[in-house]
Order: structure tokens, then sequence, then C-alpha cells
């Protein structure tokens, strides 16, 4: 017969004598009733019981642990008690209660000495409801580091999985098969802590109670499916190939056209097929190759995993080798940064920067050096720098530079869509020119602007590193580049409401997501017109000092590179400037696809939140296709939705380095946890600022349980600092629908909590700063 769960104490002495997988410390309970009664009683043979001390006494009230609220943290433990301690330290348990039952318990176990390390693991994902086995724990003493708020570090499995987990998580793993055996397969989570006896490791159930899911848990047979699915295709992807270079591949969420931070982990399929059909299934490579890169015209940079998006790294890797470097050099070249990746992963969101040489910089010969250790000959590495710095100089060249084409063409775009909308052409006419037009005329050359940008800011960096500019000359020349956001900030404060959003008013946060209102759409949500913000400092044009110009003489003569001093730095203020430019405009094109999108679909009586789900090839078929309209957009609708839900029962690393890894992994130290599969976009305030927490993205240091009374405002969403995956206000968040973000990390901590309005997009796994 199967066990039940009941409060912390009852489930525990109800497990005492049956847990075969690991140890229940000696426990002594006694109801409200029980000690309002007769204390003296209740403390009577404590220490023949439970040991001299210290001892813990725990909360075990019937308000927590229940089946559809865990109230987790919700009230009071308190830690290394001694005798003259216990009747105080019960007191305080008991009066945390608020209005107690008489039923409610106090529990009192012995303190574990010699902890090596403690965590809590759950049955199933939380956000995703499906069967992962998720273990969120910490090394060291404080049994209380992981629930208390302290980010520590998070395996994840499958049900299913043959994947290991690190060995001293395997009896962690066998504990909670144990206990689903034992409660009949009820989703479940446990807190446990691992000490060190006799030379041995012992594992000590400290509470097991019902995991509070937002649905129906998935079969661990339907997952195993989906991933064995996954598994192929990551298989396939990672054999040699006939048309590229290297002998393996990886696939990310960061490097590249980084999807986690365009369209999210998890975009919806509107989304998805738009950022494909605009750039990444095609736009990249032509882009690539026009600038003197290999050929990988016909390669999709982007595949995607039930709906998850990766970058294929080898393929981006390939598409960063100059066109005439020798093909035996590239591959081995593709390799090395294959194999620099898997050696430093943390680096997945930086590969351009650390990994790849993809142009030619005043530093170049000096960071080649470290390919000598790779085994690549000073030939080699000749070779490798005259290729790049040939291509460079075709990008760079005062007159003839690449870039000057491309900027060109986003004047060709704003004339076309000008002349489109002044025409008698219907909506479906206007979506497929406006999008055909974002590809020829805007987002492949803002893919060469960008390329360009990227080339500016590494001669930037070069300068430095060559000893030309400080950091201080760095910054200046970057605060005095006059881009889109800085004109925007500018204008908002001079100009009237409706001249701004005439100017501004197609921009959305989520430049591809039809549910992201636009400016024009939702001017309250983004903005405080009852005020005008003050004006920003005006920019500061940045000036060359003699000496430096000579040493930039110097050195672009000594390195081969065409440019004068003034030809190199107008190419980089130009290439900042532009590239930001570029975007803004082509974005007018998508965000106007977007409304009319939603204007044709409401003809047929579907909603935006419908059209989210829609195959933007069901819009181009509506355009060529003589056809039912409704019929082709409710099919697309269905099956997006059918597909998007399996999209929200997976969890993928941010870095697949081997086909198993889709089964089994470790979360990034560095990753937040998203908490929810929600979106909301609301202002940002510190949780001291109580008169301003309705309604807001509450941001406070840590997940600690003494910020429970949060939830007693109607706030937006939630920030932490500090916390992991299953810390007490990330199960709270995730039983009151709440979407959060919990353990940011320092560096993003600073950045959204000094943000006065952000977009948290909890399943996409991403935040924007709106203002």
């Amino acid at each position: 017969m199967n066990l039940s769960f009941s409060t912390k104490a009852g489930t525990l002495a109800a497990l005492q004598g049956v847990l075969k997988k690991a140890r229940i410390a000696p426990l002594r309970v006694y109801t409200v009733a029980q000690w309002q009664a007769d204390r003296s009683v209740c403390l009577s043979g404590i220490a023949d019981s439970l040991g001299a001390g210290p001892w813990i006494v725990r909360s075990s009230c019937g308000r927590e642990d229940g089946a559809t609220q865990s109230n987790a943290g919700a009230f009071l433990s308190i830690p290394d008690v001694q005798a003259a301690g216990l009747e105080a330290a019960v007191e305080q348990v008991i009066a945390a209660y608020g209005e107690a039952e008489p039923t409610d318990e106090v529990l009192i176990q012995p303190m574990l000495t010699q902890v090596l390390r403690s965590g809590v693991a759950f049955s199933h994902d939380p956000n995703t409801c499906a069967p992962y086995r998720v273990v969120n724990w910490s090394e060291g003493s404080d049994t209380a580091a992981v629930t208390g708020g302290m980010e520590g570090r998070v395996w994840q499995q499958a049900a299913n999985s043959d994947v290991p987990p690190v060995p001293t998580l395997v009896p962690i793993v066998v504990l909670l098969d144990e206990l689903l055996t034992l409660f009949g397969s009820v989703p479940l989570d446990c807190e446990f802590a691992v000490t060190r006896e006799a030379g041995d490791e012992v594992l000590w159930l400290l509470q097991a109670r019902p995991l509070v899911l937002s649905g129906a848990p998935e079969s661990e047979a339907v997952q195993a499916a989906r991933l064995e699915s996954i598994q192929r295709k990551v298989s396939r992807g990672m054999q040699p190939h006939p048309f590229l270079m290297g002998r393996r591949t990886v696939y990310g969420v960061m490097p590249d056209w980084n999807p986690a931070e365009i369209v999210g982990i998890r975009p919806k399929p509107l989304a998805l097929t738009l950022y494909r059909e605009l750039i990444t299934d095609a736009i990249w490579a032509y882009q690539r190759h026009n600038y003197g890169y290999r050929n990988l015209r016909s390669f999709p940079l982007m595949p995607h995993f039930f709906g998850l998006p990766y970058i294929d790294v080898r393929l981006s890797f390939n598409s960063f080798i100059p066109a005439d470097l020798d093909e035996g050099l590239a591959g081995r070249l593709v390799d090395h940064y294959i194999d620099r990746l898997l050696a430093e992963p943390t680096l997945h969101d930086k590969v351009e920067f650390e990994i790849v040489f993809s142009c030619y910089t005043l530093d170049l010969p000096q960071r080649l050096e470290c390919l000598a250790e790779a085994g690549f000959s000073k030939h080699e590495r000749e070779a490798i720098a005259h290729s790049l710095r040939k291509l460079t100089n075709r990008i760079v060249h005062p007159k003839e530079g690449l870039w000057r084409g491309d900027a060109a063409k986003v004047d060709t775009l704003n004339a076309r869509r000008e002349e489109l909308l002044a025409s008698s052409a219907d909506p479906l006419e206007r979506i497929y020119w406006l999008l055909e037009d974002a590809k020829r005329y805007g987002t492949l050359p803002f893919a060469g602007l960008a390329r360009a940008g990227f080339v500016a800011v590494q001669m930037l960096k070069s300068l430095v590193a060559v000893g030309v500019f400080s950091q201080a000359d760095y910054d200046a020349f970057i605060g005095g580049v006059s881009t889109v956001s800085g004109q925007l900030a500018r204008d908002r404060a001079t100009l009237d409401k409706a001249t701004f959003l005439a100017r501004y008013g197609h921009l959305r946060p989520g430049t591809y997501d039809i549910l992201s209102p636009r400016y024009d759409e939702a001017p309250e949500l983004y903005f405080d017109w009852s005020q005008r913000p003050p004006a920003p400092e005006p920019v500061k044009p940045f000036a060359l000092t003699l000496p430096q110009m000579r040493e930039i003489v110097n050195l672009l003569e000594a390195h081969g590179l065409q440019p004068d001093p003034v030809g190199l730095f107008d190419f980089m203020q130009a290439g900042i400037e532009l590239r930001e430019l570029a975007k803004f405009h082509f974005t007018r094109n998508l965000s106007d696809a977007l409304a009319l999108i939603t204007e044709v679909g409401g003809q047929y009586g579907f909603s935006r939140e419908d059209l989210a789900y829609c195959d933007i090839a069901a819009f181009k078929e509506l355009h060529v296709a003589a056809t039912d309209p409704k019929d082709v957009l409710l099919r697309s609708i269905e099956q997006g939705k059918a597909r998007y839900a399996e999209t929200l029962k997976i969890s993928l690393p941010p870095l697949i380095a081997k086909p198993e890894d889709v089964w089994a992994f470790e979360w990034p130290e560095t990753a937040p946890n998203f908490i929810t599969q929600k979106q909301v976009t609301a202002p940002v305030v510190d949780c001291d600022a109580r008169d301003r927490l309705a309604g807001s993205i509450v941001c406070i240091p840590n997940a600690d349980p003494g910020f429970d009374w949060l939830f007693a405002y109607p706030i937006a969403g939630l920030i932490t600092a500090w916390g992991g995956a299953n810390s007490h206000m990330a199960i709270r968040a995730g039983e009151i629908g709440l979407p959060a973000v919990i353990g940011a990390g320092e560096v993003l901590y600073r950045c959204w909590s000094g943000a006065q309005r952000l977009h948290l997009d909890c399943a996409g796994r991403r935040v924007e700063v709106l203002a």
C-alpha cells in the first residue's frame, strides 16, 4: 500500500523504518495543544531520545507541505539550539504560525554534524511539469544554503535517462526514485544532506512533501520518446559533412546570431519562423560570403529541437573562415575552435571575442600566438593573418568598403516601404513585400553592417591592446558615437508625444513577437507622458591627439591596412552607428508586417494570441495561392499550438556538446533560473519601495524566506541576485504563477535592478531592459 503525505513531521515519521536509501534523524513531535497543556512534559527526555544537542527546532504546521500549496519557507526553523534555549525556540516557532491550530506541530531533531553537501531534489521540473529529476545542491556544512537562497549547483536529468549524474548525486537520484515508489508516483520534492561518518558518506532525508505543479505531470514514456527524437537529430548533426570543415559540431543558444537573446529560448512559432525567414535560414550565409568568408549558402544556421532554437556552431565557425584560406588549414582551424569551446564552455556567448579570428586587428599577430600551442606553424599563422588582412581591407576600404553599399540599401528599403504602403496593395500583398524587402534591403545589409560594427569594435579594442588608447580613450570614443538609442533619449526629452511616436512608434521590445505591443499601440505601457525626462548630456565628439595620430599612421602602414587614421575612425564610427540604424529601419518593415498580420488574422476571427502560434509560411501561402484563408490559418495555428505545448515540456542545456546531453546535464552556474513560463512588462522597484510594489517587478538581493511578505502585495514579477531553482522563493513564485528570475548573478542583477522598466519572458528565458 502506498504511503500518504501529511505534515512535515508526520511524513518523516511514516518513512522511518520504511526508507532504505537514506537515513532519517531521530525526532520528537508534539502538537501546539500538547505544548500549551504541559510544556515540561514535552521537554522531558529530549536529551535521552535525541542526544545532548545541539538540536534544530522545526515548523510542522498544517498549512505547509500541502497538496495544493507548500508555503515553502513561510514558517520558522531554528538551528543550533542548546538546552537552555529550547523552550524559547519552540515558542518562537509556534509564534511564527500566527493563529496556530491546536493540531499544528513542532518537530525537534538533532543537528547533523560533518555535513559535506546539502540541497533540494525534485522528481519533476516545476516549470515544465515534465519528469526531470532536478537536484539543487551546495557543497559545505550549511544545510539551509540552497533553500535559503544561495544559488548552488543544479543537475537535471530525464526520468528514463541512462546518463549517470555526477557520482556524488547518484544516491540522491536513487532516493527520489524510492520516494516516488513509496508515494505512488505522486510528484514530490525533498530536502537532503550528506555527512561524513567513519570515512563514509551518509545520505539523510530532512523533508519530503508533495510537489505543487501548475498542470498534470507528463508521462515518462512520452518524455523519453521526444528526447530520443532530439538525440537522433543531434547525433546526425554531429557527423562529418562533405561540404563543411570540422569533424563534429556543438549546438549553442548564444553563439553568432544568438537566438537566446533575440527571440528567447522558447519562441512561439510565428517569432521562430520569422527569425528563420529573415536571417538564419539563408540571409546570414549570403552576407558572410559577400564579405569574403566561406560560401555556406543553403545551410540553415539555426536548427530547432521541438521549437527550442540552437546555433549549429560548426557551421558558424566555418562561416568565419576566409574564403581563400587553404582547405586543410581551414579544417584544422574549425576543429581548434570547437575544441577550445568545449574546453571553456562559459565562452559560448563570447566566441567571436575569445575564440574565433574573424578579422585583422592591430594586435592579431600577438593573439595568433595561442595557435602555436595548438600545433599551428609560424607559416600557417602568417597565412591566416594574410587572409584576414585581405578580407578586412575589403570591408574597411575608405572608398570602396563593403559597408558603404550596405548603408545605401537601407535608403532603398525606406523608399520602397513608403511606396508600398501608399499603394492600393491589399494586406496580404503588403505583408509579403514588407518581409521580402526586409530581407533584401534590410536584414542582408544589416548583417553586413553588424559585421562592420563588430570589426570596428575589435579594431578599437586592439588600439587599447597595443597601447595607443587607454580604456578612458576607448570609453570616450564609444561615448561620442551617436546611436539610435541615444537619439531616442534626446527626442523623448524634446518632442511632443505625437511626433515622438511617429518616429519611434514601430519599436517593440520583442522585435519578432506579435504579442509585444508597439510603442504606438501601448504608449502608456512604456513611458510616463505626464512629465518629460531631463535631456541627456550632449554627445562629446572624440578627438585624437597628434602623437596618437602619428602612432596609428605607423601601425596601419606596418600592418598593411589600407585606410589612413581619418578613414579608419570614420569607418569605426560609421560601423557602430549604422549597425543600430539598419536594425531600426528593417524592424519597421517587420513591425508593420506584424501589425498587418494582426489585421488579417482579426478578419477571420483570430486573436494576436492565436496568431503567435502561426507559421509565417501560412501567410506566404495565402499570398500565392487561391485557397480558404481561414482554413490555412486555423491549421497552422492548431499545429503551432500542439508543437508549442511540446516545446514547453523540454529542458535542454545552453550548450549541447554531445548527443547524451539532451538527457542529462548540469546547468551553468551563471544561468539565471526562470520561474513559470509567463511574460510580464512592468516598472522595476526595490523591495523597500512599499508604496510602489503593486504591479511592479521587485528586486531583492536573495531568495530568502524572509521576503515572503512580498507575496501579500500584487507584485508583477520578482528578480533576485542570488537563489537556486529550488529555493523557497522559487517554489513560492512557481505556486502562485509569479514570473520570476531567481539567481541572476551579480552582473545581471546590477543591470536589471538599475533599470526603470523590464520585460520578463520566463518561457524564453530572457529579460529585456525597456527603460
